[in-house]
């Protein structure tokens, strides 16, 4: 099920939703990357640096869900969850997935062997299938991420963004 539209505002079409998925959030991620890069940063998070953490996690979702699809080129179509583990096979998929271009910028920080340092990515290569990947990483998304409302936290709410602090995830 997809996420409602904010009242008073149009819904994204589902083409718009992939091209702004895969062109602008895709390309913030990337400049968010080169300036974690550049200034020596790591990104908050409840999950630990470069887990599957509140403001990194999308990237591995979107990234499954591609996969799940089988969207890409012929490599693409065949590709298993254990392939994260495959420098050679990751390196050619992270130009059009965002699940190995996600995993690439890990290993690129963190060292070549995700067991060591990212736990979480190395227990999830174990799963059957991208689709089944791409639904958990759904749900951990709405219980780890909407369900605590990390962004919303400190912001003050009024006539703009009304909330009366009773309604939980998923409710209408």
């Amino acid at each position: 099920p997809g996420l409602a539209p904010l009242p008073g505002h149009p819904s994204v079409a589902r083409d718009d939703r992939q091209a702004i998925v895969l062109g602008v959030f895709r390309r913030y991620i990337q400049v968010m990357r080169a300036l974690q890069r550049t200034y020596l940063l790591e990104p908050a998070g409840s999950h630990g640096v470069w887990g599957l953490d509140d403001y990194c996690f999308l990237p591995f979702l979107f990234g499954a869900s591609q996969l799940a699809s089988r969207s890409g080129d012929d490599a693409a179509r065949h590709v298993g969850t254990e392939a994260i583990h495959n420098e050679a096979l990751r390196a050619q998929l992270a130009d059009d997935n965002m699940y190995m271009e996600a995993v690439s910028f890990v290993c690129l920080v963190k060292g070549p062997r995700i067991a060591e340092h990212s736990p979480m990515l190395n227990d999830i290569s174990g799963v059957s299938s991208w689709a089944r990947i791409a639904a958990g990483l759904v749900r951990m998304y709405y219980a780890e991420v909407l369900g605590k409302r990390p962004v919303v936290q400190l912001l003050v709410f009024g006539n703009l963004l009304p909330w009366d602090g009773r309604r939980g995830v998923g409710e209408h």
